[in-house]
């Protein structure tokens, strides 16, 4: 295999999974890879391990290096299986002298795999420990997007570890960022932004702002997904510094689901009404598109507007899903509307509008709906609709 050597002694010895397509309800169409990075000095030492299905293919790409029997520390700085799960039959080879990991951490590794007895070394932030020659920096980065994750600050090397902060699912045969296409990977690394850390926003902020008050100096970046920030990790910083604050444009989604396209024409005439006010407007049918690839496109956009005819007095199931992981999410400071047909009852857009409300959404309607399929009057409502929540999004002063 060849080898990917990231810094002097230190080198990526992860797994690419080409195949995985679902990442907990994430759609994973480019496949990801789980980052693994041994540092070689007069101590050995492991950052973190990869998905358990992968634990051969960590230890061959160890192997290629040195004995894997002759590592002295594993740090784990995130214990979510995908990056785990290979640390109990490591632990068994490599009989490591301390596993360094957070509070959160230990209590986490134990809970998962039952192992009181292995040797924790918990660290806290701002800690500088010697790895040997090598000096590590640990400092804890709560929810981001585990309670146990914390980063890892080699100083001498101007490298930083940062588990989850600052992936991308992306399965590539490169490992750095100046071998993939920039637009193909800031768009990876905005669904990963939008789909696991935009709850987390708040302390996005405050992790970046620690980083910057306590003068880490590094000039590569190595998350454990993806690849590793080497040519302008100024870029991924910048990009969660703006996706942290909830920085967005004049763009408008109008996410929908039709029964007989009654609903679909009111949403062509919204999205011809958003895009005639000069607004940049995307439309998304809930049927074709998957819920992580819309929430993308969502995080730096200021509306959005929801259409679904009433099914048994209820939106559509596919709007149930998206409004169920659009909610965990915690967008808030949005402007929104709600439209749809109905045959008998109709409640769907008055749903909509609450769960709306519910996230924090300014609603710049009060919602459209019609019985059965729509007029040329109503068709006129719709593109109407559009221009007035176009107003709203251009009037909105985010605070």
């Amino acid at each position: 295999m060849k080898l990917v050597e990231l810094k002097k002694g230190i080198y990526w010895v992860g797994a690419v999974d080409w195949n995985i397509r679902d990442f907990h309800g994430y759609s994973t169409w480019e496949g990801t890879t789980y980052n693994s990075y041994l540092m070689v000095g007069d101590k050995i030492t492991l950052f973190d391990g990869v998905k358990n299905e992968y634990t051969d293919t960590l230890i061959a790409r160890i192997s290629e290096i040195i004995d894997p029997s002759k590592i002295d520390y594993l740090v784990v700085n995130h214990v979510e299986p995908d990056h785990s799960g290979a640390i109990p039959q490591l632990v068994e080879i490599i009989k490591p002298e301390k596993i360094f990991c957070s509070d959160m951490g230990q209590k986490a590794l134990a809970g998962h795999y039952h192992y009181s007895e292995w040797p924790y070394q918990v660290v806290k932030s701002g800690e500088e420990v010697m790895l040997g020659n090598r000096k590590v920096i640990f400092q804890e980065a709560r929810m981001l997007h585990w309670p146990d994750s914390m980063l890892a600050y080699l100083p001498d090397e101007k490298l930083l570890i940062s588990n989850d902060a600052f992936g991308e699912h992306l399965a590539t045969v490169e490992r750095f960022d100046d071998e993939v296409d920039n637009s193909r990977l800031m768009g990876q690394a905005a669904k990963y932004y939008a789909n696991i850390l935009w709850p987390y926003s708040p302390l996005v902020q405050k992790i970046i702002k620690t980083v910057v008050d306590l003068k880490w100096d590094f000039d590569m970046i190595a998350p454990d997904h993806g690849v590793i920030w080497r040519k302008n990790p100024g870029q991924i910083i910048s990009a969660y510094a703006k996706w942290s604050d909830c920085q967005a444009g004049n763009r408008v989604l109008v996410v929908y689901e039709s029964m007989w396209k009654s609903t679909e024409k009111m949403a062509a005439q919204i999205t011809h009404g958003l895009a005639d006010a000069g607004l940049d407007v995307r439309q998304y049918r809930l049927e074709l598109n998957h819920r992580s690839d819309i929430i993308a496109d969502f995080l730096e956009a200021r509306g959005l507007v929801l259409g679904s005819p009433t099914l048994n007095n209820q939106f559509m199931p596919q709007m149930a899903d998206f409004l169920s992981y659009l909610r965990g999410l915690k967008p808030g400071k949005k402007i929104g509307a709600a439209f749809g047909s109905y045959g008998w009852s109709g409640e769907a857009v008055r749903q909509m509008n609450e769960c709306l409300e519910n996230m924090n959404f300014q609603l710049a309607d009060q919602g459209l709906r019609h019985q059965w399929v729509p007029t040329r009057e109503v068709l006129r409502s719709c593109y109407e609709l559009g221009g007035r929540v176009a107003q709203e999004v251009k009037n909105y002063r985010f605070e």
